[in-house]
């Protein structure tokens, strides 16, 4: 019974091997074999792909929770600065409130030629638009942890500086863009620095501007990134603050030449007015690029220099007067006229009446 059983349940398989021949017993067997070995070597290589993303975030030039490597011990990799302190969410560089500076700068040069920084970072605060100040900055410098006025450091530094400005210092009406829009706070900036050029505080750093955009970035609801990316002589910026998880172009910069051994930064300032400025990760990855035997073979650069600056140097309005300013100063002009003429005329009534005087 069985047996028949076993037999009738074989007739429908037997009959399909007929059929087909290419699916008979004696084949079917390597086409497991084969199919085996070919998932077995796709998830390696799966596998392998996954490990080669982790491996591509250079962990040693990269700031990210739970922030080991962080803080004052002869091991760590980056020192904080100044307000600075950690947290179990974020670096905190200053806090909201008034006549803070703040940094976190990295021990370790960096000596990678292509490479791409995404930032994750936060700012925030109880002020009101336009009362609050003064925004952050990211640094790849030749020096660092020096105070200074730019954001929290030195001026006339060496090396590239991005800043997010928060508090617009200039007059709206004469702070315009390369494309000769106004510009809109907050407002994400690049500046070359050589360690002759000066940051331009009153006017926002327009003067030495190299790219930008407006990015919207205080009291967002939606997590804020910026990602700066280097290959091949060329400066990129995106910006992605808006919650669509898609970066979007801020500004490119190509000739541009960065010198390698400069060390990774961010710093803040605060001064009559304050806001929360937070870093929450920075993370560093290695670009791989080919590069033909005559780029392999460029003169390294030790100062950063663009190529064709002359493109990005933009005349600076001055500021003109206001309506207000203008009634005023014409109101006072006339009153001073008024009391020039009166103290005139009784100054010559008086000689007039000595002059009467000598003839009795």
């Amino acid at each position: 019974m069985v047996a028949s059983v076993t037999k009738s349940q074989r007739a429908p398989f037997r009959s399909f091997c007929v059929l087909f021949p290419m699916f008979r017993l004696k084949t079917i067997r390597p086409l497991i074999c084969l199919l085996v070995t070919v998932c077995v070597w796709t998830s390696q290589s799966l596998a392998e792909d996954t490990d080669f993303m982790e491996e591509f975030m250079k962990r040693e030039y990269s700031l990210a929770k739970p922030y080991r490597g962080l803080g004052f011990s002869s091991s760590s990799q980056w020192d904080l600065m100044g307000t600075a302190m950690v947290t179990p969410d974020q670096v905190r560089l200053t806090p909201d409130l008034q006549s803070r500076q703040g940094a976190v700068w990295s021990r370790i040069p960096l000596v990678l030629r292509d490479w791409e920084l995404k930032v994750h970072f936060k700012i925030h605060g109880q002020g009101k638009k336009n009362l609050n100040g003064d925004g952050l900055a990211i640094w790849l410098t030749r020096d660092r942890m020096l105070n200074g006025p730019v954001f929290g450091n030195m001026n006339q530094f060496t090396g590239l500086g991005i800043f997010v400005d928060t508090y617009p210092n200039a007059d709206r009406t004469h702070d315009k863009t390369q494309a000769g829009t106004q510009r809109t706070f907050p407002y994400i900036s690049m500046m070359l620095g050589n360690g002759t050029l000066s940051y331009d505080h009153d006017r926002d750093g327009r003067p030495t501007e190299i790219g930008g955009c407006t990015a919207l970035a205080r009291n967002s609801v939606h997590d804020t990134f910026l990602l700066v990316r280097y290959s091949k002589n060329r400066l990129t910026l995106l910006v992605d603050v808006d919650g669509k998880q898609e970066w979007r172009d801020c500004a490119d910069v190509t000739g541009l030449r960065l010198p390698t051994g400069y060390f990774l930064g961010a710093s803040s300032a605060t001064g009559d007015l304050s806001d929360n400025h937070d870093i929450i990760s920075m993370k560093l990855y290695q670009l791989t690029v080919e590069r033909t035997p005559e780029e392999e073979e460029e003169e390294e650069v030790t100062i950063p220099r663009v190529d064709n600056m002359e493109q990005f140097q933009v005349e600076v309005e001055e500021e003109g007067m206001s309506g207000v300013q203008f009634f005023f100063t014409l109101l006072f002009s006339i009153l001073g006229l008024g009391v020039l003429a009166v103290v005139g005329l009784m100054v010559y009534g008086r000689w007039k009446e000595n002059k009467r005087k000598r003839f009795y």
